[in-house]
């Protein structure tokens, strides 16, 4: 698979919140590093954080701002959109970083905005 194809399908499954697919995409030994939160896991511990990730957030979305692809990886620009603990609707602006292997992600490493999120204005 393409990198670019790859990705697309990656990202539409986040959006599905579908962490089989997720999870199908990595390579055994994937490392999954969101520098923001300061959150590193590996291989199987990546499946856990996704369903937590996706239970604490269960109407995160993500929209593509840009992506650039190489033939061994991607890096992909987005804004996120979720609920925030009062109701509101926020969002932060990230770049993930993905070394290809195989066909597969083999790394994941995740710089966000998500630590000052926006509070959407939606009637302004």
């Amino acid at each position: 698979m393409d990198p670019a194809a790859l990705i697309e399908r990656y990202n539409r499954a986040w959006n599905d919140h579908d962490v089989d697919t997720i999870m199908s995409m990595h390579t055994p030994d994937m490392v999954f590093h969101n520098h923001t939160r300061d959150v590193r896991v590996e291989g199987a511990e990546v499946r856990p954080l996704l369903e937590s990730t996706f239970a604490e957030q269960p109407d995160l979305r993500l929209r593509g701002r840009g992506s650039y692809f190489g033939d061994d990886f991607a890096i992909c620009e987005w804004t996120a959109t979720a609920s925030d603990a009062e109701g509101r609707e926020i969002e932060w602006d990230g770049v993930d970083i993905f070394p290809l292997r195989g066909g597969l992600i083999a790394r994941k490493d995740v710089y966000s905005s998500s630590h000052a999120p926006r509070v959407v204005d939606r009637e302004g």
